[in-house]
């Protein structure tokens, strides 16, 4: 499936501004943030922007609001209003801590027109577009592997660090690892979850990283909610973790480990 297939309706690239006017998308809602922690040095390896609604909605909820009309300008809005949050949190007083934007790829019509209002944002907060971390979800189908490869090699020529999320978890798996190499893969919950207590899950683990290593890819542990499940994958060379053994997502403030 080709680009003209994902974006029947006419397509247009929205500005910086344009994205964070809420009465042209219908809803609004805003963002929480995840800290991403660095297990050797105690510090925030990165946040993840996480939506939220408005009034305590989930982010299912949210995204339950997303169709074919409105899935671009909602993926530029969380662009825009990620970093501008962030800002306002003080992550920019975090030395080298990145910012992690969730994308569609489904709503990117062209990478380097799409990611306009990304940069025209870095530029009117003063967010260092190297601090910036864009994932894809291995559990979202995507329709044209070529399209996605477009997009992560032009984020990279821009600067940005590129993200499978929940890698284990969703259609592709190791073919959509094959297909293009991004600088973070990020291990689904369904791996890390009791990994202590499961030599399975410690030996795919183990063949994960080895597969990293090799392509010189960082791996990220989501779902850590136990001091075991820690240790285990500490002891697999994993330094970068998330999960609420180290804090939730929080919107009024960015937790430190």
């Amino acid at each position: 499936m080709n680009s003209s297939s994902i974006f029947p309706q006419p397509f247009r690239a929205v500005g910086c501004a344009e994205c964070r006017n809420v009465e042209a998308l219908g809803f609004d809602f805003t963002m929480a943030f995840q800290l991403i922690v660095d297990i050797e040095e105690r510090r925030p390896f990165a946040y993840e922007a996480l939506v939220r609604g408005r009034n305590g909605e989930s982010a299912a909820e949210v995204l339950g609001r997303v169709n074919d009309g409105n899935r671009y300008r909602f993926d530029q809005a969380c662009r825009v209003k990620a970093i501008e949050q962030a800002t306002q949190l003080g992550l920019l007083d975090l030395s080298d801590c990145l910012l992690s934007i969730n994308f569609l790829p489904n709503a990117v019509y062209r990478a380097e027109t799409c990611i306009r209002a990304t940069l025209e944002a870095a530029q009117r907060f003063e967010f260092p577009r190297e601090r910036l971390m864009f994932e894809v979800t291995e559990g979202e189908q995507i329709h044209d592997a070529e399209h996605l490869k477009r997009i992560f090699a032009e984020y990279g020529k821009q600067g940005f660090t590129t993200a499978i999320d929940d890698f284990g978890a969703g259609y592709s798996g190791l073919n959509l690892l094959a297909e293009f190499q991004p600088h973070v893969l990020k291990l689904d919950m369904a791996l890390t979850r009791g990994i202590d207590q499961d030599p399975v899950r410690q030996a795919i683990v183990a063949g994960i990283v080895l597969v990293a290593r090799r392509l010189n890819i960082c791996i990220i542990a989501e779902g850590i909610e136990t001091a075991g499940e820690r240790d285990a994958l500490r002891e697999l060379g994993i330094r970068y973790m998330q999960g609420f053994l180290f804090a939730r997502p929080a919107q009024d403030r960015l937790c430190l480990p």
